[in-house]
């Protein structure tokens, strides 16, 4: 009753105070706390809870938002007349404010150099986005912010300076395009990718890989990009372990180039450099799941040991359920092992996709969610991006089947779909064959970034474009669902084409034997020649084509499923062909 009593006793005293009032009660008392390097924790959330109802409509109130950003960022902050100096140890932000709380400019200022105008962080605070203008300080303070003392952040800022510039240089040689699309061509097979260009207010940034899912056409000459664009920054972080970083650029000049097309860089001991605590950075936007297999790869690459003790290993599917878990997305686990999840897909059908635990559990099959990747030298980028595109790639399948809309009530799914793995970059999908009893088998090989062949197993088709058929699906839509769902819909054709012509008469066979043919049977004959040479070509080893239709695919635009983009491919992988065998 008494702490009531006071409660409304304070409820009564303040009732007629204005927020101004309050706010400004709220900084003395942060003024008087007894630590002054600690202020009490209660009085700062009470005070940026303030702050984010206040109207920022005046100078002062815009200099205490900025100045309670910088102390969130761990900056320092100064005021002289209308201009804010937002200060950190490599850099410092000069806001120069407008009389009414206005921002007329933001500039960014690295030590020892001339402050250059922001237009990003300017239209933020302008728009007053306060809470996207302190996210991309975080990331500019992140930039800087390097380990050791001064001399050493400087060293650092300098070498990171010599890497952006060799890594531009890589970037701008020539190579022949492989996509229609300059821009989706130079991000999944642009040596190291697409760069945009570090400037004061961001770090140099490399956008590695998108998928074809993530892209949208508006029309014949624009290309709407997505929030999936698998991308990297490029800076420096602490390491426990020295390691010999650039202080010049390691490509010579005039440059030279490899049988790849590389350039040829200088040996370490060739260009200046220094021994620092530190090694270079690809912070990958967003992290990515790594199987265990490659991150050893990625070791092997930098000569950079990767700190097992970080590291929380998974089976792939849970790591990539994770990161696409939604409102809307579905997944059950059953005998706290096998993990269902349903796909429905366009025309109301429904597919259910079963992860068996036991299977994904293996050593092999686990995998970490990276969020950088420490490297030294800029030779080693090329070949980084290279193994975490081949990741992507492998994640964006399996995805497909992870990532789903959750069912109806009611809903009945139409197909059901085993994925078990068969290497750390292979796996195959288990079926039932339409309008039997028998099970086929889809094998996905990724073999590299470029590069997906599918086989199938225990199907009765005959045609042995049908692995290249369902490979060119499987590479324009990246999607096991819609791939499975073309499969299916083919094997059905097959499964209902009519089977040989039912046997005539044996006396009449054996009249029509010692007859000579008639026009109208040598035409039947020639035609059905012509079919099997160019449909259907009998097996070379052995197989019988007895009793199952023979059913010619072809590879048209005009028959892959509306899901596919028919423009040029955006992974537009080289494939052998892959026959279709026997159980």
């Amino acid at each position: 009753m008494k702490a009531k009593s006071i409660i409304s006793d304070l409820h009564l005293k303040f009732a007629e105070r204005t927020w101004k009032d309050t706010f400004q009660l709220v900084r003395r008392c942060m003024e008087k706390s007894r630590d002054e390097s600690k202020p009490c924790e209660p009085l700062v959330r009470s005070l940026e809870r303030l702050q984010e109802e206040f109207n920022v409509s005046s100078m002062n109130t815009m200099r205490s938002r900025l100045e309670m950003i910088a102390k969130q960022q761990g900056m320092g902050f100064h005021v002289t007349e209308a201009t804010c100096y937002l200060t950190a140890d490599l850099f410092y932000l000069e806001v120069v404010l407008e009389p009414h709380g206005g921002v007329e400019e933001v500039k960014v200022a690295p030590q020892g150099g001339a402050p250059v105008s922001s237009e990003s962080l300017l239209q933020l605070l302008r728009l007053k986005k306060f809470a996207d203008f302190s996210m991309s300080l975080a990331a500019l303070f992140t930039q800087y912010n390097m380990p050791g003392d001064n001399e050493i952040k400087l060293k650092l800022f300098t070498s990171l300076q010599y890497l952006w510039k060799d890594l531009q240089q890589i970037s701008q040689l020539p190579r022949a395009p492989k996509d229609g699309d300059p821009q989706i061509d130079m991000i999944n097979n642009g040596s190291i990718g697409s760069l945009i260009a570090g400037k004061e207010d961001c770090p140099l940034t490399i956008q590695f890989f998108i998928a074809p899912t993530d892209v949208k056409k508006t029309d014949s000459q624009t290309t709407d990009m997505k929030a999936g664009v698998q991308a990297a920054q490029v800076t420096v972080g602490v390491s426990d372990v020295t390691h010999k970083l650039q202080m010049a650029s390691v490509i010579p000049q005039p440059q030279q180039l490899d049988p790849r097309g590389y350039p040829v860089f200088l040996p370490p001991n060739e260009v200046p450099n220094e021994t620092l605590p530190a090694c270079f950075l690809l912070k990958l936007q967003p992290a990515v799941p790594v199987i265990l297999s490659f991150v050893n790869k990625l070791s092997q690459i930098t000569d950079v040991t990767i700190p097992d003790d970080d590291l929380q290993w998974a089976p792939l599917p849970k790591l990539l359920m994770r990161g696409s878990q939604s409102a809307n997305s579905h997944g059950e686990t059953s005998d706290e092992q096998d993990t269902i999840f349903t796909v429905p897909l366009p025309g109301g059908v429904m597919h259910s996709y079963i992860f068996p635990g036991a299977a994904w559990e293996a050593p092999a099959q686990r995998g970490t969610v990276m969020d950088s990747v420490p490297f030294t030298r800029p030779a080693h980028v090329p070949a980084i991006l290279d193994l975490l595109r081949h990741q992507c790639v492998i994640n964006t399948l399996l995805r497909s089947c992870v990532s789903s809309q959750c069912a109806g009530p009611g809903s009945v799914c139409d197909l059901h779909f085993e994925v078990l793995p068969e290497s750390d970059t292979s796996f195959s999908v288990t079926f039932h064959q339409p309008n039997t009893d028998s099970l086929a088998v889809l094998l996905v090989n990724v073999l590299d970034s470029h590069q997906i062949t599918c086989s199938l197993f225990g199907a009765g088709g005959c045609d042995p474009s049908m692995g290249e058929y369902i490979s060119t699906v499987m590479k324009r839509c990246m999607s096991v669902p819609v791939t499975l769902r073309t499969l299916y819909s083919k094997l059905e054709e097959i499964t209902c084409a009519p089977l040989s012509p039912p046997a005539r008469p044996a006396a009449t066979e054996a009249e029509n034997d010692r007859s000579t043919p008639s026009s109208t049977a040598v035409t039947d004959a020639r035609s059905a020649s012509t079919e099997l040479s160019q449909g259907a070509a009998v097996p070379e080893d052995g197989f019988s084509v007895s009793g199952s239709a023979c059913y010619a695919m072809s590879v048209a635009d005009s028959e892959l499923p509306p899901e596919i983009n028919t423009s040029p491919a955006v992974n537009p992988y080289p494939f052998t062909a892959v026959g279709v065998f026997s159980h």
